[in-house]
């Protein structure tokens, strides 16, 4: 059925600018559309590789203050958070009977001294007999026997003397020893510290060995770090760092490496490293906090550097997407070290000034048409 002119003409006014809109949608919008990509020139200049680990800061010194023998504690002079100097008094244990057994000694003591000027006396009064028995011998005033009694006299009363000169030395000993424990008894810091656990209260009866305090040395903090095994190449002591604490992420703090540990984690497989600080930082932050540690390793030679984004895998082969004019090509790449800041060398398959391309809308094959933009919806920039 022949369709008068004049409707023919309307249909296809309608059809015709569909027509071109979906000619413009398929070629713009469609699958036979350009894709969107962003590009970026490959560029050589030489990279610094850093290491990234989390540790928790630590005290590398401990102290555990408590007494040398059981007993009650009787005074407790600090609290936790209390910053002390060294030889301050921290603590007192009662002394129960101490006092008096010291007091007990000292008696025994002047009572041996007496003893030892009683042998003293006696000795030097044996050994005037003996020279005038001597004498008188020498006169034949008096018999051998009587001269041999009178030697024997005079060892026996050196013999006194020397064993009361050896109990008076014995009790003075025992003296030092009770004033030893007494000393014991009164608990002192051995640095200039803080306190950061009280583990006792007045009136706790205490073991030997057992701490009622525990102090450190706050000038001696650490940060107890791990490092992935794989990345960890080029680790070594005296590497600088940046260290950036939980609760003070925006103040990041400068350190170096001071020693590896000789002993590895087997089950995360990580490497542990003790990163001090340059400058302690005021206020202290706790023990165990979280920190986030960057280690910076010495810098490579300069070489051809692309962004980590610009690296895809096709195939399983590892290259990048390279722009020719409007148009792409896949050049496989062998790459080497990393930065932080994402940036990766390229030892073979790319030049300096070539384009490559590190975002794109939709997934890239060979011969496909690209169109270059700055920036892509939902890709920060």
């Amino acid at each position: 059925m022949n369709l008068p002119r004049g409707r023919m003409l309307a249909v296809g006014a309608v059809l015709l600018p569909l027509l071109v809109l979906f000619a413009w949608t398929a070629l713009r919008a469609g699958p036979l559309a350009p894709i969107a990509v962003r590009v970026t020139p490959v560029v050589e200049a030489a990279v610094r590789p850093g290491l990234f680990g989390i540790g928790t800061v630590e005290a590398r010194d401990r102290y555990h203050i408590g007494p040398t023998q059981p007993g009650r504690l009787a005074e407790l002079r600090v609290d936790v958070g209390d910053r002390v100097r060294r030889g301050q008094v921290l603590a007192i244990m009662d002394d129960v009977d101490l006092g008096a057994r010291i007091q007990a000694q000292q008696a025994a003591i002047q009572r041996a001294r007496s003893a030892v000027r009683e042998a003293q006396a006696r000795l030097e009064y044996a050994d005037r007999q003996l020279k005038r028995y001597e004498r008188l011998r020498k006169l034949g005033s008096t018999s051998e026997e009587l001269v041999a009694t009178k030697r024997l006299e005079r060892r026996i009363a050196d013999a006194a003397l020397q064993s009361a000169r050896d109990e008076l030395s014995r009790l003075r000993h025992e003296l030092e020893a009770l004033e030893a424990q007494r000393h014991n008894l009164t608990l002192f810091s051995p640095v200039d510290g803080v306190v950061v656990a009280r583990n006792a209260i007045p009136g706790d009866t205490l073991v030997a060995g057992q701490a009622v305090v525990e102090l450190i040395d706050p000038a001696r903090l650490w940060v107890n770090a791990r490092f992935d095994q794989v990345s960890a190449e080029g680790l070594v002591a005296g590497l600088q760092a940046s260290i950036v604490l939980r609760s003070r992420a925006s103040a990041p703090l400068t350190g170096q490496v001071l020693r590896l540990e000789p002993l590895a984690d087997a089950v995360t497989e990580e490497m542990l490293a003790k990163i001090g600080f340059d400058r302690v930082p005021d206020p202290l932050p706790p023990l165990g906090e979280l920190a986030e540690v960057t280690v910076h390793l010495a810098p490579l030679p300069a070489r051809p550097v692309v962004p980590n984004a610009a690296l895809r895998r096709v195939d399983g082969e590892l290259g990048v997407w390279v722009v020719d004019g409007e148009s792409l090509r896949y050049a496989p790449v062998r790459i080497g070290a990393r930065d932080l800041d994402g940036r990766v060398q390229v030892l073979e398959g790319l030049s300096p000034g070539e384009q490559v391309v590190i975002y794109n809308e939709k997934p890239l094959r060979l011969g496909a048409k690209i169109r270059r933009v700055e920036h892509l919806p939902g890709v920060k920039s």
